[in-house]
């Protein structure tokens, strides 16, 4: 990096009693060229300094020194690093030591990771790279990174026996490791997400359960006959929630109000969230378990996702945007989907929103000042999308034709990021889902993605896990074998270069040697001969 002056800037070298320089610069840009200084310099408009008196060589300031980024002071580099995305992060991390310690400490590594998924869960974190019985977020971010890519790779399936009739819907909690399914039978089971086994089912509720949700602190169920039934979790419970006891009112509870069967649950930090076919969203609060405010819409309401200070609704063919403070309607979208608009999902950071209908199409959205702009369309399936999830960079939507999408967005946010032009709302994305993968031969009415798995449940009545753990550890071991070739092909070709090395020299001594050698016996044997017939003569 090197450094050039704008116009009308004065550049200013003294010399003190110490018979040291001081440079007085007002303004200083980055520039392809070296700044060079002899004397009191004036940057006339034309371009070109005009030089006052000129200062011997030993008091002027080094010329010819083109400043580097390595020589900036660390604070500096730092917010420099700011304005990289990971893998340019990477790339400058490889250019020296110097800058690969500031790269791999940085705390931007932090954001990319909680900007795509969060905080990390039960991972001890160390602030320092040299620590190696923790890792860094750096650590962290490309291993999570290197594992979503997985998911093109080999998996195994695992099927879930248990409900007697059609699967409606799951949710999982990879805190625990839990996944939680309920349907048609009016039970909510609770499964081991590493071994498929059953760990408790609770008592029939009565009606179809058409929506659960949960977090570390309330699993709640949303039934047809239109109440939400709640657990709260208990200390020292292995799994959490208490679901196969008897009712206990401490830890259970039930909330009537809609006038309707309740389609969708969400949670947040200090609210419940509960829409119905009596065109309402609910929202309660969590710890009195009043209803705090009704928001209305002009159809069924089918799906909703809250997230911050937003939340995100379908109701028919439409989409909702809600403030959350105020409970104030900011945004719709009309006619969304041709027929209903049954999934939504949302990204961990609330930017992007995708919905599913009845039309088989997904319209991903981004969501900027609190209005909704559609950026792209697939059409992966031939029936009604009726479940969405995203897990970055995969979303995956399941449907009534029996299939399952999975479709890679990475490529896409990153050109939304760069993309400095607003989009347009009917753009499509020509990119097909990277991966279709057979559910069963019914309808899928939900789906799932974490942990290194892919969980539906359908028309079936059992619940299919897509386990891609194995590719992991086997493109774990596949790295691992390339990095060891590598190695090793280095390490030869330095010594098949080290030998050629010293080969050359010995073939550049010996060819001089025997040179040399010609030509002293050369001179010498002319020499005798010239001086004996000398003598003769």
């Amino acid at each position: 990096m090197a450094f050039e002056c704008k116009t009308s800037t004065k550049i200013i070298v003294s010399k003190n009693s110490e018979d040291t320089a001081q440079v007085n610069l007002n303004h200083i840009v980055s520039s392809g060229k070296s700044l060079l200084i002899d004397s009191e310099s004036v940057i006339t408009e034309s371009g070109k300094p005009r030089q006052s008196a000129k200062l011997p060589a030993d008091e002027c300031l080094l010329n010819d020194h083109k400043t580097v980024i390595s020589d900036l002071p660390p604070a500096l580099i730092s917010e420099i690093f700011n304005c990289l995305d990971p893998k340019e992060l990477g790339v400058v991390s490889c250019v020296s030591p110097s800058l690969y310690r500031i790269a791999s400490d940085h705390y931007v590594w932090k954001k990319f990771y909680c900007e795509r998924w969060g905080l990390p869960i039960a991972v001890p974190i160390s602030l320092n790279a040299e620590c190696s019985d923790e890792k860094s977020w750096k650590e962290l971010f490309v291993e999570r990174e290197y594992r979503s890519k997985t998911f093109m790779g080999r998996y195994s399936i695992d099927t879930l026996y248990g409900h007697t009739e059609p699967v409606r819907t799951l949710f999982l909690l990879p805190s625990r490791k839990l996944i939680i399914t309920s349907g048609y039978d009016s039970v909510v089971r609770m499964w081991d997400m590493e071994d498929g086994m059953s760990i408790a089912s609770s008592r029939p509720l009565g009606c179809t359960i058409r929506a659960v949700a949960a977090d570390s602190k309330l699993l709640i169920a949303g039934g047809s006959d239109g109440f939400i039934h709640g657990w709260r979790a208990e200390d020292g419970h292995p799994h959490l929630f208490d679901i196969k006891g008897p009712q206990n009112q401490n830890t259970e509870f039930r909330l009537w109000e809609h006038q309707g069967p309740i389609t969708c649950v969400g949670l947040d930090l200090t609210r419940i969230y509960s829409g119905s076919w009596d065109m309402t969203i609910r929202v309660w609060d969590r710890l009195t378990l009043k209803c705090l405010n009704v928001l209305m819409h002009n159809d069924w309401v089918w799906s909703l996702v809250p997230h911050d200070s937003t939340v995100v609704s379908t109701s028919g063919s439409d989409v909702y945007v809600w403030e959350t403070k105020s409970f104030s309607l900011v945004d719709v979208v009309k006619d969304n989907h041709v027929g209903n608009a049954y999934s939504l999902a949302r990204s961990h950071t609330g930017s992007f929103v995708f919905t599913g209908g009845e039309d088989g199409a997904i319209h991903m959205f981004e969501i900027r000042c609190n209005s909704l702009h559609q950026v792209a369309t697939w059409g992966p399936h031939s029936g009604p999308v009726y479940s969405l999830s995203f897990e970055f960079p995969w979303l995956v939507s399941a449907s009534s034709d029996g299939k399952l999408s999975l479709i890679d967005v990475r490529k896409l946010l990153k050109n939304i990021q760069r993309s400095s032009a607003k989009l347009n709302r009917n753009s499509k994305n020509v990119e097909p889902p990277q991966r279709m993968l057979h559910g069963s031969g019914g309808s899928l009415f939900c789906v799932g993605i974490g942990a290194d798995r892919v969980i539906c449940g359908g028309e079936e009545g059992t619940v299919r896990i897509w386990n891609f753990s194995q590719a992991f550890e086997m493109a774990k071991r596949v790295s691992a074998l390339k990095a060891l070739r590598y190695e090793n092909r280095m390490r030869r070709r330095k010594l098949q270069n080290e030998m050629d090395s010293k080969g050359s020299r010995a073939d550049q001594c010996l060819v001089a040697a025997k040179s040399q050698m010609s030509g002293e016996r050369n001179g010498v044997w002319y020499n005798k001969r010239g001086l004996a017939r000398k003598v003769k003569g």
